[in-house]
This record gives structure tokens, C-alpha cells and sequence, in this order.
């Protein structure tokens, strides 16, 4: 039986830049580096940084980081002022901020759970929703 997630691999270009990226910019802990991939870790998560050929999508894919409502305000100007680009406006319950890391890869930092965004789903379900 499945117990949670594992880990998360992501291609990345260049495994120095992204190491720097989400070390110094996001506040990962680094685990271990070699020339070709490097492993991280932030609170329980497990993210490997892998060298290969990046490919973009165009879809919705994208990796959430949890945040105390109390430090979004100014974690999110510490990204902004790090030149992160913005990919999305956020639009739904609570402070994110949605940003790519320097391969494009699509990230946000939410400051909610999947219990306040039940909570506000309750109010206001979207299209179709059903609560099990």
C-alpha cells in the first residue's frame, strides 16, 4: 500500500544554477551534489535536481511550497526581488505567489492547506465539485 510521496525528480539544465536557485532563493537544504544531479530537502520533501534536456509544458503542472501566513508577505517580495517571472495571477483561497525557477518549471508558495481550501471550496464549489 502506498504511504506518500517520495520524492520529486525535476529535469534542470544546469544543475549549478538550479542548486544555487533553490538553496539560496527558496531555502532548500542541501543534501548531497555531484556533476549531474544534486538532492534537497525542505521539511519532509525529497527533491532531486537532474541534468537533462528541459522540456516546457504549456499545461496546469505545477510543484505548491507551504508557507506561514504570517512570513508570505515577505517571502514573496524576497522572490520578486530575487527577479523570480511571475506565470499566474492567483485567483484562489488564501496568498500565493506563482513563479517559474530558472528552467521554467512552474512553482507556488501557498500560505492555505487542503483543509482551508475545502473550507472555501464549501462556500463556493466549483463546476461540478463533489465532496467525498
Amino acid at each position: 500500500m502506498l504511504t506518500g510521496l517520495n520524492h520529486i525528480t525535476i529535469a534542470v539544465s544546469d544543475v549549478a544554477r538550479s542548486f544555487n536557485f533553490y538553496v539560496n532563493t527558496l531555502g532548500f537544504t542541501p543534501k548531497a551534489k555531484w556533476a549531474r544531479g544534486a538532492y534537497l530537502s525542505l521539511g519532509d520533501l525529497w527533491l532531486c535536481l537532474s541534468a537533462d534536456t528541459v522540456a516546457l509544458r504549456e499545461d496546469y503542472t505545477h510543484y505548491a511550497f507551504s508557507i506561514r501566513s504570517g512570513d508570505f508577505d515577505e517571502f514573496a517580495q524576497h522572490l520578486k526581488s530575487s527577479g523570480v517571472r511571475e506565470w499566474k495571477t492567483n485567483k484562489s483561497e488564501g496568498k500565493s505567489i506563482y513563479f517559474l525557477d530558472p528552467d521554467g518549471h512552474k512553482l507556488e508558495v501557498h500560505d492555505g492547506d487542503l483543509d482551508s481550501r475545502l473550507s472555501a471550496c464549501t462556500a463556493h464549489p466549483y463546476e461540478g465539485m463533489e465532496f467525498f
